[in-house]
């Protein structure tokens, strides 16, 4: 013989909001646990039930002293659950409405792309004029040294380095010359330096 299922905390709901809408009367906490078992909400379960209405603003609670008092009116109840009602007809219609607007919206995206003769060959050609941009823009990589921009830019560097070259062989010379006239009497020897690091009688100005 199979177990008896218990009831789900909905249907625990509804036995206790019976409680409050038959007798139209004040309880204590106490008095719900006496009642409640009777309709097959087990006593364990009494609490988490009335403050489960209570949150859903089915059950008005109220302190007294040292006493929470709770209750709930059938008149109360219909108007709450007219009034929610209303609320989910309102947003049935507005997603009636956003899946309209939707489907308009999908149907005119798709108006001149039904598949064609025609515009399967423009497909067709663009995918060729694609491919052959590519082609194009590999082939054009391959002569970037030769872009006028980059051969103009190479040109302006090499003649900022020929300047500087020439710039640092006079300040070599001049080296050369102050150091013969400061150490005299050494002049064979600063000579044999100096060639002995490049200087020699060759070296002329770039060009």
């Amino acid at each position: 013989m199979s177990k008896k299922k218990g009831l789900s905390i909905e249907e625990k709901k509804g036995k206790v909001l019976e409680i409050f809408h038959e007798s139209k009367d004040v309880y204590v906490l106490k008095d719900l646990e006496k009642l409640a078992p009777k309709r097959g909400v087990v006593l364990q379960s009494v609490k988490e039930v009335v403050q489960a209405l209570v949150d859903d603003d089915l059950v008005h609670q109220d302190k007294i002293g040292a006493s929470n008092f709770f209750w709930s009116f059938p008149s109360e109840a219909a108007v709450k659950l007219k009034t929610e009602a209303k609320r989910k007809e309102q947003q049935l219609a507005d997603l009636e409405k956003q899946d309209q607007d939707l489907a308009a919206s999908i149907a005119q995206s798709k108006m001149g792309k039904e598949d064609s003769e025609d515009r399967t060959a423009q497909l067709g050609e663009m995918e060729q004029l694609q491919e052959a941009l590519g082609r194009a823009q590999k082939e054009v990589a391959q002569y970037a040294d030769s872009d006028p921009t980059r051969v103009e830019a190479m040109r302006v560097a090499t003649e900022i380095a020929k300047s500087a070259a020439n710039r640092w062989l006079d300040n070599t010379w001049s080296l050369e010359s102050w150091c013969k006239k400061k150490f005299v009497g050494m002049e064979d020897s600063l000579g044999n330096f100096f060639k002995e690091n490049g200087l020699t009688d060759d070296i002329d100005y770039i060009i």
